[in-house]
């Protein structure tokens, strides 16, 4: 049986952090920061949330705040998976928990289409990326490893699940979406609960 208790603590001290009044820089800041201690060891996601697909990569729910004001997630990368460019309208945090990813972020060019801005950034296990509207919230991710899963561990600022978004195409046109989640069953992890 795998031990979440280092699940249970980062769930109980983002609860904390949001429920104070402090602006996105420093909320973003201080969420780094308990994320890569989430991140740094790979010994707590139970197996049921660590579980690629073939055809897809996947998106469990691990915690959702009551109101709505956070959501922890893991998404599981198989070898040459990737998301379409797409946005998130929340802050969002993304640490890398196993194997590897490159985060390509996209701004409008002067014309209206998309264009890279910058190079990929490599994310190895334990390194954490924001994306926000303020900082920019266009992006792709996909698995840099072409034999190997890869899983990293997302923070939104919402219920990202029931958020209404958008993917895009190169030239700047969007689709509209709610992603959902991967599992169909809520996660029970006992969560918030003593010992």
């Amino acid at each position: 049986m795998v031990d979440i208790a280092p699940l249970r603590h980062f769930v109980t001290a983002f609860t904390e952090l949001v429920g104070q009044d402090r602006g996105e820089t420093e909320l973003l800041d201080a969420g780094t920061r308990l994320l890569r201690t989430l991140v740094a060891e790979d010994d707590w996601l139970p197996e049921p949330f660590a579980a690629p697909d073939e055809t897809a990569y996947r998106q469990y729910l691990l915690h959702c705040d009551p109101l709505e004001r956070f959501s922890v997630v893991s998404f599981v990368w198989g070898p040459g998976q990737e998301t379409p460019i797409h946005n998130h309208t929340v802050w969002g945090l993304i640490g890398l928990l196993r194997g590897a990813e490159f985060d390509q972020h996209y701004r409008a060019g002067p014309d209206g289409q998309l264009v890279a801005n910058g190079a990929p950034i490599r994310l190895e296990p334990g390194d954490v990326g924001a994306v926000s509207p303020s900082r920019g919230d266009i992006h792709r991710v996909r698995n840099a490893l072409p034999d190997r899963v890869s899983i990293s561990i997302h923070v939104y600022g919402a219920n990202i699940g029931a958020v209404r978004r958008a993917v895009f195409d190169p030239s700047g046109a969007t689709k509209r979406f709610v992603s959902g989640y991967s599992n169909t069953i809520l996660p029970n992890l006992g969560i918030g609960r003593p010992r």
